[in-house]
């Protein structure tokens, strides 16, 4: 995960870079703004994978000598199946919806988006994947 970490940071200074000088040229704030933004994102994910490489022990990837079989075996938990994102994704649509057609829809859409998200992040303290 070292690497990644520092194609990440390289590309958030390259993306500094950019904003910077067109922002200059351009004197436009819509694209600056978001290449600044862009800026964020990567250096967030940048620091988050230089962070947890020094957390865990060095994967395949981070030697020079290794080959694709070295990388294989279990990456990690991922969870079954979860009915929550359909939840979110309804309750955001409901949500996005309320901009154009009115703000009496935001009372229908944020129950189900809690429901969507605490079933979320509690879907392994109860039910059949309960201790998983």
């Amino acid at each position: 995960m070292k690497i990644q970490g520092k194609m990440f940071i390289w590309l958030s200074v390259f993306i500094l870079a950019m904003a910077i000088v067109y922002g200059v040229w351009s004197k436009e704030t819509v694209g600056t703004t978001a290449l600044f933004m862009s800026f964020g994102l990567c250096i967030m994910v940048g620091y988050y994978l230089a962070f947890t490489a020094r957390r865990v022990d060095a994967g395949a990837q981070d030697n020079k000598e290794a080959d694709v079989a070295d990388d294989a075996g279990e990456l990690g938990f991922f969870a079954p199946h979860s009915w929550q994102p359909l939840s979110l994704a309804v309750g955001g649509a409901l949500a996005f919806m309320s901009i154009c057609f009115g703000w009496w829809l935001m009372y229908f859409s944020a129950p189900i988006i809690l429901i969507g998200l605490f079933g979320w992040v509690f879907e392994f303290y109860r039910g059949e994947n309960q201790n998983q």
